[in-house]
């Protein structure tokens, strides 16, 4: 009895030490654990997200619209189903632009991507906070009037810019019009990035001691009067990357050519009614737009120390149908557009 006794009391420490140093064994994994845990759930929580991000367009138009496709697309094959898109169409109107974006900001998406210049000053005054980036936009600083632009904004702010070189769009007038005199530099005052690439291209053409004058609309309603007076004045026509223009470039197309007036395009789509463009990827340049944003989403990375990133490669094209009927030589280093395009 009693060396039974002992025996249960031995065993009896022995489960008492074991337990205390399991007990003390799932305390330290525990405490190990709390990070790994945390680590886990943080990584499923991303896991499981699902990111808003609201889309403001200035308008429809093929450029802006291969560019929102890029994006778009950009996102969905890295977040495949978590992504949402709240796409929003301004129809042209600065006023919807602004509407567009406070909604936004009321509903709390978690990234707004502007595509032109209106778009983007929309959603910059809408919110200091939500991440923006943009797209198709010609020149950040003047967009943001910012008068000391360093390549980053410093604030919620980053994107894509599609400006191609103006010099090089300049050096285009001269290879399709050899013997320009005059050109004329056909854009809506209402439109900052036109305006400073309406200056950029004066200083080029001084450099090459070619006359130039401006000829600027407010509005769509200006401009048959002022493509008209345009066309008679000049011999050659520069339309920059504006939007006003590329929404009625059907009525620029019924005054330049049966006026054999050859316009030089800031890009493609309004190359309709134009000879040659310096082209860009609206497709690539809203691709990468949307890499940015997943490093923005993801990452965590701040915007404002993402610098503006530019298309890597430009194409000089023309218009086959328009260079026949005004009679312009095609240099063999240029790219015919394709139809339909």
């Amino acid at each position: 009895m009693k060396l039974t006794k002992k025996i249960v009391s031995v065993l009896t420490a022995t489960a008492l030490v074991c337990s205390l140093t399991a007990c003390g064994s799932s305390a330290d994994n525990a405490g190990n654990g709390n990070s790994a845990s945390s680590d886990s759930a943080e990584n499923a929580g991303k896991a499981d997200k699902v990111y808003r991000v609201g889309i403001c367009q200035l308008l429809e138009h093929a450029a802006l619209d291969a560019a929102t496709e890029g994006f778009q697309d950009a996102l969905k094959e890295k977040l495949g189903d978590q992504v949402e898109f709240d796409y929003q169409n301004a129809q042209g109107e600065e006023a919807n632009c602004t509407t567009i974006a406070t909604g936004f900001v009321s509903s709390n998406v978690d990234l707004i991507m502007a595509n032109a210049t209106a778009a983007l000053q929309a959603a910059s005054a809408a919110t200091n906070e939500i991440p923006i980036v943009a797209t198709s936009i010609t020149d950040y600083g003047t967009a943001l009037n910012a008068k000391d632009w360093s390549g980053a904004s410093g604030t919620n702010i980053t994107g894509t810019s599609d400006l191609a070189p103006i010099d090089k769009q300049e050096d285009m007038i001269l290879e399709l019009v050899p013997d320009v005199k005059k050109v004329g530099i056909l854009y809506c005052s209402a439109e900052p990035n036109s305006i400073f690439q309406a200056q950029q291209m004066e200083a080029a053409l001084e450099e090459d001691n070619i006359d130039y004058k401006e000829y600027t609309e407010a509005d769509s309603n200006e401009i048959q009067s002022v493509a008209t007076t345009a066309s008679n004045e000049c011999d050659a026509i520069y339309v920059p990357t504006d939007n006003t223009m590329a929404d009625n470039v059907e009525m620029l197309k019924n005054i330049f050519i049966p006026a054999k007036v050859p316009m030089i395009a800031g890009e493609e789509g309004i190359c309709v009614a134009g000879v040659g463009t310096l082209s860009i990827s609206y497709y690539n340049l809203g691709y990468t737009t949307g890499e940015m944003a997943y490093e923005i989403l993801t990452k965590g990375t701040d915007p404002g120390t993402m610098e503006i990133r530019y298309a890597e490669e430009t194409t000089k094209e023309y218009n086959e149908k328009n260079c026949k009927e005004l009679g312009i030589k095609i240099p063999e280093d240029y790219k015919a557009i394709s139809e339909g395009e």
